[in-house]
């Protein structure tokens, strides 16, 4: 008789829920971003890493809370997948990481990647939320709506 390996995928309602009561009445965007990363990142068997590179300076973002092996420590604004969600504001969802034309390989097992722009209630961009897989076309719109549902509900009054 052959076993199989469960997969989890995430429950975005259960997920929603859970991580509002969380993070309720709690303003310090690092303590947000660790609770949210934490939650996201065991939810899902897809998600092999899963972290917010910060809006430090001009152009210019650096790690934040992650789950998951070593990130880069420093992302230009003009370079790979999270630059360009940080650089247009809209996010990228990418299929196959070695097609993303200067796409920066923190990890040599992303195969797939999602990143949302992180704006705050007055609309200035504070982070980008990472999510990489190691399988390729990991990630669907339903999960990019979900999540940025989450990103603003979350961080939208900060």
């Amino acid at each position: 008789m052959p076993w199989h390996i469960a997969t989890m995928t995430i429950d975005y309602d259960s997920i929603t829920k859970t991580i509002a009561a969380l993070t309720e009445g709690e303003t310090d965007t690092v303590a947000l971003m660790a609770t949210v990363v934490c939650e996201l990142h065991h939810a899902d068997d897809r998600f092999d890493w899963t972290g917010f590179y910060r809006v430090t300076a001009p152009e210019m973002l650096k790690i934040g809370p992650y789950q998951g092996g070593h990130g880069c420590l420093t992302i230009p604004f003009s370079r790979g997948v999270c630059g360009a969600a940080a650089r247009t504001g809209e996010v990228q969802r990418v299929d196959d990481v070695d097609a993303f034309p200067g796409h920066i390989a923190c990890a040599s097992s992303t195969r797939s990647e999602i990143v949302l722009p992180v704006r705050n209630g007055t609309g200035d961009l504070i982070a980008v939320l990472d999510i990489d897989s190691d399988r390729p076309s990991a990630f669907t719109q339903q999960d990019a709506d979900h999540l940025a549902r989450i990103l603003s509900q979350v961080f939208g009054s900060v």
